[in-house]
């Protein structure tokens, strides 16, 4: 698989740096939202659009895989094992992972269902899938909606869902939802204090997190070596 141009390639330098900068404390409210719900995630653990590695390495997730080589590069100084590729094209054997992410990802992604679906795939029976995105009702989703209007270099190739959206999608994909959690109720620019997570979606939550478990039978969680992966991988990024 020969890597495609990527939005995020030319500003990869400048999204990671968001993190450290104006992005901090969001950042810090996001994963105070997804930690508490590692413990119950069976593994092994695989992110589907890794990006820099921020989410991977700050939550312990080994493995990623993404279509930017750039941001892939930097995850991997970060030491998460992460492939070149696409949502909508996974490399994995069936029933390969415990535990599938999405973080932030969803807005970038062209095919939802499709990607859903290779979640699906490659997950074990009971696997679960934890998709965290940017609800389009939210005060940040609504300012990256107006970004895109106006042209913005990354948020022009992004689409933003709600709730009803994302939950629908999740369970015509073979997902039960068990539970969701909501949270950066501040706008951008003044979120400077952290926030607490709430339970369930809470309108006016920026970022919400949904955990769902594959529906029907399966494989076991196997243990997965890295290298046993590559070999089921078409080329993985230079």
């Amino acid at each position: 698989m020969d890597p495609q141009p990527s939005p995020f390639d030319s500003l990869a330098d400048k999204y990671d740096s968001w993190y450290d900068g104006k992005g901090r404390v969001a950042f810090e409210i996001e994963l105070a939202a997804l930690r508490p719900l590692l413990a119950e995630l069976p593994k092994p653990w695989l992110e589907v659009g890794v990006g820099t590695g921020r989410f991977a390495q700050a939550l312990g997730i080994p493995f990623g895989i993404d279509p930017s080589p750039a941001l892939l590069a930097k995850a991997r100084q970060r030491g998460i094992e992460a492939l070149y590729g696409e949502g909508e094209e996974l490399v994995f054997r069936a029933g390969s992972f415990g535990t599938v992410f999405l973080l932030t990802t969803w807005e970038f992604l062209t095919d939802r269902l499709k990607v859903l679906g290779e979640c699906r795939r490659v997950l074990a029976s009971g696997g679960m899938l934890v998709n965290a995105y940017l609800d389009r009702d939210g005060e940040w989703g609504r300012s990256y909606v107006e970004k895109a209007k106006a042209g913005h270099p990354l948020f022009s190739h992004a689409r933003f869902d709600t709730y009803e959206d994302v939950k629908r999608l999740t369970e015509r994909a073979g997902f039960d939802v068990l539970k969701t959690v909501s949270t950066l109720f501040q706008a951008p620019g003044v979120t400077d204090v952290m926030e607490e997570p709430r339970p369930g979606f809470v309108s006016g939550a920026s970022f919400v997190v949904l955990v769902a478990r594959k529906r029907s039978g399966g494989c076991a969680c196997p243990s997965v070596h890295f290298d046993e992966l590559l070999r089921y991988s078409e080329a993985s990024a230079p």
